[in-house]
């Protein structure tokens, strides 16, 4: 089951939590891959100091500002893209970043990896991951315990202080 605009709309912690176990899927002309999502990390506000929306509404973070379930890619070092969804609701910038999925029996971990793995880049800037088309998220009735759930700090986002140290980020314990 393709999950729904309704699944991003709740608070970005309970959906980062929520997020671990479901299946990223990106179709292409070569076909269709799937990936169970291991880890995520969040972020939520105007006063969350790593996340990109602190400094308000710009082209770049003008999709976080979007209604919930849009993709927002964008490059990081020049070279690596990375995939959130936003989250919550319009006007209130959250999103949650895909950090590392299980595909084919092998661990992808890293934003930057998953992104090159599914092909992901900015073209799908702004794509609704609630239609099923070309990039979405799925739900395949796989329980995750919530003691299978570990948190910890956010990663590569130390100028934030105390921001970083947020326990934002979610990772399964069996990966």
């Amino acid at each position: 089951m393709i999950l729904p605009a309704s699944f991003y709309a709740q608070p970005t912690l309970r959906v980062a939590r929520s997020l671990l176990g479901k299946y990223l899927v990106r179709e292409t002309a070569d076909g269709q891959q799937a990936g169970r999502i291991i880890e995520v990390e969040a972020y939520k506000g105007f006063q969350d100091r790593a996340s990109h929306a602190l400094r308000g509404r710009t082209k770049r973070t003008e999709i976080m500002f979007g209604p919930p379930g849009l993709a927002y890619v964008y490059l990081i070092y020049g070279m690596y893209h990375c995939l959130n969804v936003v989250t919550e609701r319009a006007e209130y910038p959250a999103a949650v970043l895909i950090r590392a999925v299980e595909h084919e029996g092998s661990l992808i971990d890293g934003p930057g990896r998953v992104c090159r793995a599914f092909t992901i880049d900015r073209t799908l800037n702004q794509h609704d991951v609630t239609r099923g088309t070309a990039l979405w998220v799925e739900e395949r009735r796989e329980r995750v315990h919530r003691t299978a759930i570990e948190t910890f700090p956010r990663i590569g986002v130390a100028y934030a202080g105390a921001w970083a140290a947020k326990p934002w980020r979610f990772r399964l314990n069996s990966a």
